[in-house]
């Protein structure tokens, strides 16, 4: 049955894959590119597509097969303390500092932030469950990419969407009732929910 649901893979849909145990660093379990060492994962250019464009990616990869936004920064500029301007993705580099980085799309409020659904966090109950628009739980474990444009593994845990604005909430559920993205919508403003 084509229920005209998103153009990306959701590799949780997929039982045949096995999915790695990742190592514990700090406070969190990651996924690691054990081979190449890296922690670097993009997101998927699905995604950037049916939800840009944008203006400003301030977690951007140093390389990237695909831009996911007009600006990007990267680690060398430290998009955490540089000024954002206009409409902001950002997918954070996971971890200890997720918090600091949702304390700062929380801020400039025209973002859409992909991130973890760990819903228990103190970030949860700082920056998101009080002060977001809406949340998006996507349907399944996404597939992140390499640098190399390669698609890695699935992720360590299930991901969502976050939007502050009701310009980025309406866009994200434009596109949900659409059918170009699947998973459950919540407005955290009132109103509109996916089942």
């Amino acid at each position: 049955m084509n229920s005209g649901f998103p153009q990306f893979s959701l590799e949780g849909d997929n039982p045949g894959r096995p999915v790695r145990a990742a190592p514990r660093i700090g406070n969190f379990k990651h996924d690691r590119d054990l081979e190449n060492g890296k922690e670097e994962w993009l997101t998927p250019p699905e995604i950037i597509k049916v939800l840009g464009p944008f203006d400003l990616d301030p977690c951007a990869s140093v390389i990237r097969p695909w831009p996911t936004a007009t600006v990007h920064y990267t680690v060398h500029d430290n998009g955490l303390i540089r000024p954002w301007t206009g409409r902001v993705w950002c997918n954070p580099p996971y971890g200890p500092k997720t918090g600091e980085w949702m304390s700062r799309c929380c801020e400039h409020r025209n973002v859409t932030a992909l991130i973890f659904a760990r819903t228990e966090t103190r970030q949860f109950f700082d920056y998101i469950w009080p002060k977001a628009a809406a949340v998006f739980f996507l349907r399944g474990r996404l597939s992140f990419y390499h640098v190399s444009g390669k698609k890695g593994g699935t992720a360590g845990a299930p991901s969502m969407l976050v939007t502050w604005d009701d310009d980025n909430a309406n866009r994200l559920w434009q596109e949900v009732a659409n059918g170009k993205i699947r998973g459950a919508f919540v407005d955290l403003r009132g109103g509109r929910v996916t089942p």
